[in-house]
């Protein structure tokens, strides 16, 4: 039994968002760090640096011996933590990421849905802030890491892929053979270079605020970059200088937002690997 037929749905394709700086502004792994530390789940020293190492993740990436050192940290870092103990955060937590939740992703989510489309959110975040995060803004479910639980308690192991890189794509992969999805058929939305083999499994990429990787390879390939609004110089500055718009993602930004990128996307049928 798969670990995610508890958030199958019943749409024929789908729509899956990256969490930070892109469906939010921000990293919620910060808010994350912040709430356990005041609720004394994390000592001061652990805030410090992962509220650092989360931001240079993000922004930066990782390779593959960087990733397995972080996901063994987390893991050994929760092990023995009460899994109600971390679910009694999103009292905090949620109100938190739905503040800075970006008016044009509510607009985007809200014209999937229009489409009949499903929608997730993907995130390395874990599955008990992603899910209700997803849920308080009314979509289909949310994609986390899993960590396995034995008598309400974490074990320091995964229950499931790691949602970062790759591992994201092994958890659309899999909710796409449950609910029937073609991939090839489907969108997703990433700001990050490390959400490639996220993008690249899809018809529908689309780049939003990308990093300059991502912006490289976007217009590389014909995908269309949409800049969501922000109360920054630098990307007012970028928004201005967009252009041009291309299917679904375009439709729902009539003010404060440009697109930039060629008509007609490419679409694959197979699935990046990394």
């Amino acid at each position: 039994m798969s670990e995610y037929v508890g958030v199958a749905g019943t749409g024929p394709s789908a729509a899956f968002f990256d969490l930070d700086r892109t469906l939010i502004s921000g990293s919620s792994a910060y808010t994350l760090a912040l709430q356990a530390r005041k609720a004394g789940l994390i000592p001061n020293a652990e805030f410090v640096r992962d509220a650092a190492g989360a931001a240079t993740f993000k922004l930066f990436g990782a390779d593959d011996d960087t990733t397995d050192a972080v996901k063994a940290r987390v893991l050994k870092a929760v092990s023995g933590m009460r899994q109600s103990d971390l679910q009694a955060l999103n009292v905090e937590i949620l109100p938190r990421l739905l503040a800075r939740l970006r008016p044009e992703a509510r607009r985007l989510l809200d014209r999937h849905r229009q489409a009949g489309r499903d929608t997730y959110i993907v995130s390395a975040a874990p599955q008990e802030i992603v899910e209700p995060l997803a849920h308080s803004l009314g979509m289909t479910s949310g994609i986390g890491t899993r960590s396995k639980v034995v008598d309400g308690l974490y074990t320091g192991e995964l229950d499931g892929p790691f949602c970062y890189g790759a591992g994201k794509v092994e958890a659309m992969v899999e909710i796409a053979n449950w609910n029937g999805y073609e991939l090839d058929q489907c969108y997703a939305y990433s700001d990050s270079a490390s959400d490639l083999p996220m993008l690249e499994a899809v018809g529908h990429p689309v780049a939003v605020n990308p990093d300059a990787k991502l912006e490289r390879h976007a217009r590389r390939n014909g995908w269309p970059i949409v800049i969501f609004s922000e109360q920054t110089k630098s990307v007012v500055r970028r928004t201005v200088r967009s252009v041009g718009a291309v299917g679904i993602a375009g439709a729902s930004f009539a003010a404060g937002v440009a697109l930039s990128g060629s008509r007609g996307s490419k679409r694959r049928t197979g699935f990046l690997h990394r």
